[in-house]
């Protein structure tokens, strides 16, 4: 027989327990994002301000070295070759060692490579300190995207990608006013401004890679300042996520996932955000200057759509996290980017330029948080690696194509707004294909 009551007190016992688990979740989640979300966030911002500050050191650089501006522009495409060649290898190499050792080693090697970018001679030092340093920082974004899921559970990473992702704009915005600071150290030692950019710049990545050595662990498992209750939500949320998951039940090939509808979808999106985001930190400071400002009131302007950016894209990413909704906060800045970069053939002025250049930084990096968390759920865990280093590799593409276009026609008619329009063009068709295949994704649920 029952006892009275009993039914209430399961119940109640079952509430607590629920309660429990709740506030055991949300300890975790936020001793996880203040452990390693900023350490990364470093890193990151350390990673893009030595791969696009050649962008700022051209405004010196290229009369030195006689770089012509389709010189330049192929130079800065070719960093995406290597890149794009060794960032799956990278990816899978990470699963394996661990993402400790392997995000440490990328960035010690690009540290080094990137300093070394201070003694290029000409054209052909150039294009080679350029291979060098794709091939280095090859699989450090998608290693670490990949790292964020063994940590954050799917309704938390649309916000997480996006304030890993600030260092973008956040990168480009603070480097800006920098390398014009660096700029004032032209002479000392017998070297020039642009020099001590690459020779400065350099060491953090250099430090931070020996720092990760110690500060970033692994997996939750390894994590000692995690309690076993934390750890063990960690583990069985995902672990439940990965089970509603679509699965083939076997690791697939990298075939069978370049082949994979939403990596394609995914990686024609990225081309274009991506590509435009590469292409404008290199050649904005260039835009901007020649209105004929100097190089100091040059970093000033060309730091400010970027700080915009820094802002919106967090913003945008927390309403993508509240609202669960991933596929209309991917196209809504898609489209404002196609529509931006269309926008500056209409530009005469500094003033319209800039507006227009604010427009396309943000909805380039306001889409990445939303964008990056919609691929994680797209793909089964099987293909998680391969996937996400694929999309980020095949989108790199638009990088390669947009940075090299845009000194090439600018070359041929003088004009910097016609190198953007392949770019409006490729955000246009991506921003059309994540809305309908989207669509199709959630009426197949």
């Amino acid at each position: 027989m029952k006892e009275p009551g009993s039914t209430t007190a399961v119940l109640q016992n079952s509430q607590t327990a629920s309660f429990d688990a709740v506030e055991v979740g949300c300890s975790a989640i936020r001793k996880i994002s203040y452990r390693i979300v900023p350490f990364l966030m470093l890193c990151y911002f350390v990673a893009f301000v030595d791969r696009v500050n050649v962008g700022f050191a051209a405004l010196q650089m290229n009369k030195d070295l006689g770089l012509s501006a389709s010189a330049f522009g192929l130079g800065g495409a070719l960093f995406y070759v290597t890149y794009i060649l060794l960032e799956i290898p990278s990816n899978v190499i990470m699963e394996r060692v661990g993402a400790r050792l392997w995000i440490a080693r990328i960035m010690i090697t690009w540290g080094l490579v990137s300093a070394g970018t201070a003694f290029i001679t000409g054209p052909n030092t150039y294009y080679l300190s350029r291979l060098l340093l794709g091939a280095a920082e090859a699989g450090f974004f998608p290693g670490v995207i990949l790292y964020l899921t063994y940590w954050f559970p799917a309704q938390y990473r649309g916000r997480i990608i996006a304030i890993f992702m600030v260092a973008i704009p956040v990168s480009s915005f603070v480097g800006s006013l920098v390398s014009a600071a660096l700029f004032q150290m032209d002479g000392l030692m017998g070297l020039r401004g642009w020099q001590w950019l690459f020779v400065i710049e350099a060491a953090p990545a250099i430090l931070l890679g020996v720092a990760a050595l110690v500060l970033l662990p692994d997996r939750p498992g390894n994590a000692t300042w995690l309690d076993a209750g934390q750890r063990r939500w960690i583990s069985e949320t995902l672990a439940h996520e990965q089970g509603e998951r679509r699965t083939s039940g076997n690791r697939q090939r990298l075939l069978d996932v370049l082949r994979n509808k939403y990596v394609l979808v995914s990686a024609l999106a990225y081309a274009g955000a991506s590509g435009a985001s590469q292409c404008l930190s290199l050649w904005q400071p260039q835009i901007i200057k020649s209105f004929g400002l100097s190089n100091t009131d040059t970093g000033l302007l060309n730091g400010l759509p970027f700080g915009v950016a820094s802002v919106l894209m967090i913003v945008w990413g927390i309403a993508s996290d509240r609202s669960r909704e991933r596929v209309w906060h991917t196209v809504l800045p898609l489209a404002l980017l196609s529509l931006a970069l269309f926008g500056a053939l209409l530009t005469r002025s500094l003033t319209m330029t800039m507006i227009v250049l604010c427009a396309a930084v943000t909805g380039t990096y306001a889409c990445k948080g939303p964008f990056w968390a919609l691929v994680t759920e797209w793909l089964p865990k099987e293909s998680s690696a391969a996937g996400i280093a694929a999309i980020n590799a095949v989108g790199l593409v638009g990088g390669f194509l947009g940075t090299y276009s845009l000194g090439a026609l600018k070359d041929l008619t003088g004009s910097y707004s016609l190198g953007l329009i392949p770019l409006a063009v490729l955000s246009a068709i991506g921003c059309i294909a994540v809305l309908v295949s989207g669509r199709k994704s959630l009426r197949g649920h």
